[in-house]
């Protein structure tokens, strides 16, 4: 079983079925990508990092883009959402068939392996979960804010964390203040400024960075100093991208160091002439004390930068990132959440080698497992070193029990209140085990 439908759950869900495993898959295509994105945003990553992967060739965003009679993106061309998402959509329907859009409630332990309750009350036996449910539970917000929003974050109160936003035009002719130096925090607050709010920009940082404009063709010296990867230019980078499986080897503080540290806040190179030199930034600024008077957000500045010491705004947008915490996953049961170990000095699952955590055959991929595999996994690019490790193992296993030994609980499927996935559903041929 598969929780979650987004990148990573769809790219292991179709390496699954080619191998001739029975899956099911539960959540919303891109649901993440629908509904935690503002319209009108792009994606920072190019189109070689933005690949789902799939079991055999044809299944890039290139392929979908001549598929459909669309132009193939480069580097030089950001990618909308809508975009990824209409991918997202098409590879679905070519590698993965059915995605059953219902909410898991409760994931525990069973004699055959797993017992997953639905939202709809049905309750499935599984001898193997891979979990790959994103970064929608994992959204942080600092504490020191929540007293901005009594009864929660969201969009009508006076404080909200951005993946809460598909439409920031609601805050027309409003006075915003926007927390965070990364990609989300600048292209909101362009939005923001281009649907007619009075926006201001708050930066811990002492500047923003921003990307450098790609060049498609760079000389031989350029390529050897700088070798491109995924995720950007560097000797470094491309280390971590052309070998995930080694920095798993690494101390845990060393691989703890590289997640914090590779790929810190930024801005998409395209994004700059929208924001700088346009709206107010104030770097070098933090929050030290807020509160509500009346219906305003009343902040309290600190820090070296310049710029007013006291705000208040009508509304304040935390684009303040994400943390990996097993905590925030309601639906494993509290007997494997408390009992599952950790990277040392995380909070985030320790893995081995396929993704495994230290219960059999509990899987956690994409973000979650970026303590354990580098900062790769925090990006669509890690898809494919994802889902070849987890189906690896899943098959072996299978083989190593003679296929038929386990065939009453298959790997990772459902037992008897499961459902096969057949070839029409997939719309291409498949071994069963």
């Amino acid at each position: 079983m598969v929780i979650g439908a987004g990148p990573y759950g769809l790219s292991v869900t179709a390496h699954l079925l080619a191998a001739g495993v029975d899956v099911r898959i539960f959540g919303e295509i891109m649901g993440s990508w629908r509904h935690a994105m503002a319209t009108g945003m792009f994606l920072k990553s190019t189109p070689q990092a933005t690949d789902l992967s799939a079991p055999e060739p044809g299944g890039t965003l290139a392929d979908f883009c001549r598929a459909v009679g669309e132009s193939v993106l480069t580097e030089l061309t950001p990618i909308p959402c809508t975009t990824f998402v209409r991918y997202g959509m098409w590879f679905t329907e070519r590698y993965v068939g059915e995605v059953e859009n219902t909410h898991v409630r409760t994931v525990e332990r069973s004699r055959t392996g797993y017992r997953v309750c639905l939202e709809d009350g049905e309750e499935i036996d599984t001898a193997a979960v891979v979990v790959a449910t994103g970064l929608g539970a994992l959204a942080h917000v600092p504490p020191r804010l929540l007293p901005l929003a009594p009864d929660g974050p969201g969009p009508d109160a006076a404080l909200s964390h951005t993946s809460q936003h598909t439409d920031l035009s609601r805050y027309a002719g409003h006075r915003v203040a926007v927390l965070g130096g990364g990609q989300s925090a600048l292209e909101s607050a362009a939005l923001l400024h281009e649907a007619g709010a009075d926006v201001r920009v708050l930066v811990r940082g002492p500047r923003i960075r921003w990307g450098d404009t790609p060049v498609l063709h760079r000389p031989l010296v350029q390529r050897i100093v700088r070798p491109s990867s995924p995720l950007g230019t560097g000797w470094a980078l491309a280390a971590v991208c052309h070998a995930p499986g080694a920095v798993r080897v690494l101390p845990a503080p060393a691989r703890l160091l590289l997640h914090r540290r590779a790929l810190g806040p930024s801005g998409g190179w395209w994004l700059r002439e929208r924001v700088d030199g346009v709206l107010p930034v104030h770097c070098s600024r933090h929050i030290t004390h807020a509160h509500l008077h009346g219906k305003q957000a009343h902040l309290t500045l600190a820090g070296a930068g310049e710029g007013p010491r006291e705000l208040s705004v009508d509304h304040v947008l935390a684009a303040t990132g994400y943390r990996l915490d097993l905590e925030a996953l309601a639906f494993l049961s509290p007997a494997l959440r408390h009992r599952l170990a950790r990277v040392p000095g995380s909070r985030a699952p320790r893995l081995t080698g396929a993704f495994e955590s230290s219960f059999p055959c509990l899987y956690f991929t994409g973000s979650l497992a970026a303590p354990t595999f580098g900062p790769m996994l925090r990006f669509v690019a890690g898809t494919a070193f994802a889902a070849r490790r987890i189906t690896a193992h899943v098959t072996e296993r299978v083989r190593r029990h003679d296929g038929r030994s386990e065939a009453a609980a298959p790997l990772p499927g459902s037992g008897s209140t499961g459902r096969r996935h057949d070839e029409q559903a997939r719309g291409t041929g498949t071994r069963n085990p």
